[in-house]
């Protein structure tokens, strides 16, 4: 261990090192539960996408551990997973696309080749920092509230405002609230306080104490009858089923249905659309990867004294090595999560910590019964409190800078939950930001980086405009 990892070097020890990765893996292990109930509304089956999302933090994860030695740990990112499912394959599908999620995957797949090629000429630092701080943070705020409103659906807490009045489809407010008094409702909000409660107290492991209260909260209410299993209406039980469960079936499951599965063909065909897709997917990735790890390494003072990551191109190796086999696993792309902070808190200070988190990730495969049951209403509260955390970004906003970098970065965090799409946020915040930049006379702002970029959505709009099929 000391030869792998340096531990007296780092100033720590094995009990430490494998408290801190516990921590963590209880910080983020709600992903286990979050991850399958969104990425299943692409048409994927729920177990294969489970198997994949914890296969694929482990190598990840291991990576990161060996490779870079920091106390990081990775998994399928929240906001990416949304955007995989109720953007790509929910437009895909409306254009009549079979199997959209495959097409998705490929996606993600050359996003992961794409890092491991910039990361190896080390642009994807330099990319990040030619990118306005506003646009940034404006970025990650609208993706807070995009996973917020997709949480808030899935419990029924929003819905729909939409009725048929015999002749059409009428609707007065596009959304409003639900019905208050379905247990759905009750416990997600329920769940929503839970967690902020624990998070007051400084509870490791929070937000998933809170997806597990929410669920067991559910399953009473199911025993007493509040709750009404109605499969037929999309309601089912809460209760794990071990009945004819085999302990490797989701692993089976994903290698025979979603291991490999690209659509190259839709590549061939629909070169634009699919290039808009990957860029979507790897200018979130981007910001949202180098983001965490220097939130990270400020948190467990791992930076040096030039204030510079060591080993930072390791780390964003790992990163991208992991999305290329996400991919290939069948989940969507796989990032760094801030929750590493969690660990480095409790004095994990090298990769035996995320090593530690890895080897649980792996470990929880068996309890597949258990994270299929936990429905949506249950998950709500983890969505909407990490969207809350997400938000946060708003606050490190100048909304009095240059009226460039203000107007885009307020583009950027409207248009993802009020478009419903993380696209169409990225789109609209880097247009108006380019544009605004050129009519002010300070073109020369603008860098070649922001330039590709904007030609990139501006041809995009162009084939929406014209009613061209993607």
């Amino acid at each position: 261990m000391e030869k792998l990892f340096k531990l007296k070097q780092n100033g720590t020890n094995v009990r430490t090192e494998i408290i801190a990765g516990v921590t963590t893996f209880l910080a983020m292990a709600y992903i286990l539960a979050v991850n399958p109930s969104i990425l299943s509304a692409s048409g994927m089956p729920q177990d294969a996408i489970f198997a994949a999302t914890a296969v694929s933090a482990f190598f990840a994860t291991a990576i990161m551990a060996f490779l870079a030695n920091y106390p990081v740990a990775l998994a399928s990112g929240m906001g990416l997973n949304a955007y995989f499912s109720f953007t790509v394959c929910t437009d895909l599908a409306a254009k009549g696309v079979t199997d959209p999620w495959k097409v998705a995957l490929t996606a993600i797949l050359v996003e992961g080749i794409i890092f491991i090629i910039l990361s190896i000429f080390k642009f994807r630092e330099t990319l990040v920092n030619k990118v306005p701080k506003n646009l940034k943070l404006g970025i990650s705020a609208g993706i807070g509230l995009f996973i917020t409103i997709i949480g808030l659906k899935g419990a029924g807490i929003i819905v729909t405002d939409a009725y048929y009045d015999g002749t059409a489809v009428q609707s007065s407010t596009l959304v409003k609230f639900g019905n208050i008094g379905t247990p759905q409702v009750v416990l997600a909000l329920a769940g929503i306080l839970i967690i902020a409660i624990l998070w007051h107290f400084k509870v490791k492991g929070a937000i998933l104490i809170g997806i597990i209260a929410t669920w067991l909260l559910g399953i009473v209410a199911e025993v007493s009858g509040w709750y009404v299993v109605d499969p037929a209406a999309g309601v089912y039980s809460l209760i794990p089923d071990f009945s004819n469960y085999s302990v490797f079936g989701p692993v089976q499951t994903m290698a025979s249905e979603t291991f490999f599965q690209f659509d190259f063909g839709y590549v061939a065909s629909h070169a634009l659309n699919f290039a808009v897709i990957v860029f979507a997917f790897l200018f979130v990735d981007l910001f949202d990867t180098v983001g965490t790890l220097i939130g990270v390494a400020q948190e467990g003072n791992l930076l040096d004294e030039k204030g510079e990551l060591p080993r930072v191109g390791r780390a964003l190796m790992a990163d991208a090595v992991g999305t290329v086999a996400g991919s290939c696993l069948g989940t969507s792309t796989v990032t760094s999560y801030v929750e590493s902070t969690t660990g480095v808190s409790e004095g994990g200070k090298t990769g035996l910590t995320a090593l530690t988190t890895a080897v649980l990730f792996l470990v929880s495969i068996p309890l597949f019964p258990i994270f299929g049951a936990i429905p949506s209403f249950a998950t709500t509260p983890a969505l909407v409190f990490v969207g809350l955390l997400m938000l946060k970004n708003v606050t490190k906003m100048n909304f009095d800078a240059d009226i460039a970098d203000t107007v885009g970065g307020f583009f950027a965090i409207i248009m993802m939950p009020f478009s419903y799409s993380i696209a169409n946020g990225i789109m609209f915040g880097i247009l108006t930001w380019v544009i605004l930049k050129v009519f002010t006379g300070k073109i020369k702002d603008v860098h070649p980086v922001m330039w590709v970029s904007f030609a990139l959505f501006a041809v995009r709009i162009t084939t929406m405009i014209m009613g061209i099929s993607s």
